[in-house]
Formats: structure tokens, sequence, C-alpha cells
């Protein structure tokens, strides 16, 4: 048996039975969509996979850097940090190819934790699609810096003057692929591997950044490869004695880094619903209602999206990121782009979010969004011709400028609620307030170079 035929908790148990390796590699993604997990033995995982374990929930109670939320009210010193029982999920099963073929399993927080997990809430939202007679399907793409750095030499340098692979600007540079073939040939080989499979790479405008596209999926899967793809290109680069970025924007002179959903729906009948040939554009009805949830939700859950401080030093006009609610047809100024086709590839792309995001979690945020639209005949407003930076968009469609103001508008956001759960947005707001707070403690660099002398 293979990995990609695992699909019960029986063929789990029978890979693992004849597998030759004394352990198995269990992991979750927490709210900021950093994989945590452990090895577990066998006899562990195996009497794990019909009652599932306990993983100690600290993982939902704090922040990138381990450190403990004060505002939380799931968990935290009140309740003591228990174990919270997590599932482990048999489709999801891969082979690592750093660790001569260990398999991996990814999981997901169950009971009172599963309210929060950023999986099991992209899921509840899947499923309230298939309720509703639709398969969403998904496509993500990224942007990342690799830098000749490794973890000791970006600190030593206190992250000032790093290296780039490669120097200055090169968009779809054949020479640059070419001379780092190695590199990209492993990345798109763990791709193959680790089943997150990448259709398109090539080089970016700017030095040392590269764009992968996902293959499209079903979205529960999409949401795996997508999270799967940055840890695993994160993993290989420093393998490699470098390092890769997902940062929004790492530097003030070059474009933030893109983290673009493409999404679509098929019917109960496995056929795609998004495309009409007599419809403007080639969208159905279905289609136009999706996108018009899209983008009257799209202010109230951009702190899904745009789940850091650094989101917001990309969307700024001129940076190939939109800086309001708009849309237009192959228009990449607005913030969703409609891309005609055939039945197959009508689509819509959602180009607000950037590399930084959760995939689970913004994934959630646009199916969620499109699915209210269907659900409430929502019309999107008259598109963008030309440029969107341009132009000055009604009140209705301005985003928050900040992380702290993006939270504020998820929490109060009644629709937000009805659609994720008190208990998910009062947490995942939380934690954005938490970061921010965590960032105004802060003295940049910036400031001191300012005001150091000046003042």
């Amino acid at each position: 048996m293979q990995p990609h035929e695992v699909k019960t908790v029986d063929d789990a148990r029978r890979i693992v039975t004849k597998d030759a390796h004394t352990h198995v590699k269990v992991g979750i993604f927490d709210v900021d969509g950093i994989l945590r997990g452990k090895y577990m033995s066998k006899a562990k995982f195996l009497s794990s996979l019909d009652g599932g374990f306990g993983f100690c929930d600290v993982v939902i109670g704090w922040d990138s850097d381990d450190q403990l939320y004060d505002n939380s009210k799931i968990t935290g010193w009140h309740t003591a940090y228990p174990d919270a029982p997590v599932k482990i999920l048999p489709e999801t099963c891969r082979r690592l190819p750093f660790e001569d073929g260990v398999l991996f399993f990814l999981s997901e927080f169950d009971g009172y934790a599963e309210a929060v997990c950023p999986r099991g809430t992209l899921g509840r939202v899947v499923e309230k699609a298939r309720s509703m007679g639709f398969e969403p399907m998904s496509a993500c793409e990224f942007e990342f810096f690799v830098f000749d750095e490794t973890p000791y030499s970006v600190r030593e340098k206190g992250y000032q003057n790093l290296r780039p692979i490669t120097p200055g600007n090169f968009g779809y540079s054949m020479l640059r692929a070419s001379v780092w073939s190695e590199f990209y040939h492993a990345l798109l080989e763990l791709s193959e591997d680790m089943r997150f499979s990448i259709e398109g790479l090539h080089t970016e405008t700017g030095p040392g950044v590269l764009e992968a596209a996902i293959g499209v999926t079903d979205t529960m899967e999409s949401g795996d490869r997508a999270a799967l793809f940055k840890t695993f290109t994160k993993v290989l680069a420093q393998r490699h004695e470098m390092m890769a970025t997902f940062m929004a924007k790492w530097s003030g002179d070059y474009p933030g880094q893109s983290g673009h959903i493409h999404m679509s729906l098929k019917g109960a009948d496995g056929q795609p619903v998004f495309h009409d040939p007599q419809g403007e554009h080639g969208q159905s009805t279905t289609a136009r209602h999706f996108l018009g949830g899209l983008q009257r939700l799209m202010p109230g859950l951009l702190a899904m999206i745009s789940p850091t401080v650094n989101s917001y030093r990309r969307l700024i006009p001129g940076a190939w990121a939109p800086t309001a609610a708009t849309w237009s047809v192959e228009n990449r100024t607005t913030a969703l782009r409609v891309i005609p086709g055939s039945a197959k590839s009508q689509r819509v792309e959602y180009r607000i979010a950037a590399a930084d995001m959760n995939p689970y979690i913004s994934l959630a945020a646009v199916l969620g969004s499109g699915l209210y639209g269907i659900e409430h005949e929502i019309e999107p407003s008259p598109m963008i011709v030309g440029n969107a930076y341009e132009q000055t968009p009604p009140p209705e469609q301005q985003l928050p400028q900040t992380l702290m103001e993006a939270a504020d508008r998820l929490d109060n956001s009644a629709v937000a609620r009805e659609l994720f759960g008190d208990t998910f947005v009062e947490h995942y707001a939380a934690s954005r307030r938490w970061e921010e707070r965590e960032f105004r403690k802060a003295i940049t660099d910036w400031e001191l170079k300012r005001y150091f002398e000046i003042i």
C-alpha cells in the first residue's frame, strides 16, 4: 500500500504495521499556520488511531514565538493548559523523503479545541458547501524569497544586509532557473513525493524571489497542500544551507509576497458550476453571487486573510497588492480577479492574501464568504475598469489599515460569527490583538534613526 492510497483508519493501521520504521511522525497546524508535532512509537500511534491522543492545548494558546496569550478564554493559566483531544487523519498520510521515508500524518484538534482548530474550521465550512450541493475546488500560489543565509547567520546579522541567492530583478528567468536548477529540481521532486504537486515554478521580480503554483484539488486537500508546501519548502532550503521566507513584505525596497487563492465550485454531479457561456464574462449566476459574497465580506474578514502586522505593510498602492474590496476581469490591480475561460478553468482569484497567510483559515474565509453570497444572492458592485489604484472606492469597500482594526472588525462581525462560530471568532480575534500588542512593545530601527538624535 502506498501513502496516497490510505483513506481509512484500517488503511493507516495496515501501512504503519507493515512499515519498517519504529516511529511515525504526527503534526498539527496551529493558529499561525505553523506545523507542530512529534514522533510517536508505532504502538502509541496504533493505539491512537481509533480514540485519538492528547496534545497540550498550549499549542492553541501561544504565538509563533511560544509566548502565551494573555487574552484567551479557551485556554491559559486559568485552565492550567490541559491536554486537548486530537484525532489522526488517515487520508493525510505521506512519506518524508528527508527521513528515509518515515510515515507522516496530519491531525486536528477534537472536542472543545476543535472550535478554534484552523483545519477543523475549514472543515466545517467545506461541510456547509457540501450541504448546499457544492464541492469547493481550490489552488494556492505563493511567492517567497530565498537567501544564502542560515538561522544562525540571520540572527548574527540582526536580520540586516541579508544576501539573496541571486541579485537584481529577473522575472521568469531561464538563466536563474538553470544556475539554481539543483534547488528547483529538489523542490519539484519534494512536491511530488509529499503530494503538494507544483504545476508552475519560476523566478519573480526581485532578488532571490520565486513563485510556485500548487495544483488544483478539493479545498480540504488544498489547505493541506498549501500548509505543507510552506513548511517543507523552508525545510528544504535550510537543508541546503539557505533560508526561505514567506513574510508578506520583508523589505521596503521590493514588492510584497503574495499568497493568492483560486477557487471554484462543482455541483453534486461533479460538474463545474461557475461557467455559463451566456453569462457576462462567462460567469454563471452562482459564480456572480459567490463573487458578491467575497466582495461584501472581505473588509470584515480581513484578519483571517492578513494575519500578521507585516501583512499590512504590503497593502499599499502600486505594490501589486489590492487596497480595497474591488473586482474586475483579468485585472491584477483589484482584490478579486475573475478569470473567464472554459467550464473547467472559470474561477475567481482572491488576490488580497499574502504568503504569510494560514491556508486553512484563509480558505475558510474565502469559501465562507462565497457561500454567504450564494445564500443571500449578493450582487457585486460594477466592476473596475482600468487601474484600481487610481480610483476611489466607496467607504464600504475600504479595507482595515492595521491588524488591530481588522481584528476588531472580525470580532464585531455577526456574519463571521454565523459562518465560523463565536468561539473561533473570539479566540482568533484575541490572538490577532495580542500579535499587534506584542509589536507595539518593539522599538523599530526606523524609530531609532528618525528620533534618537533629532527629537
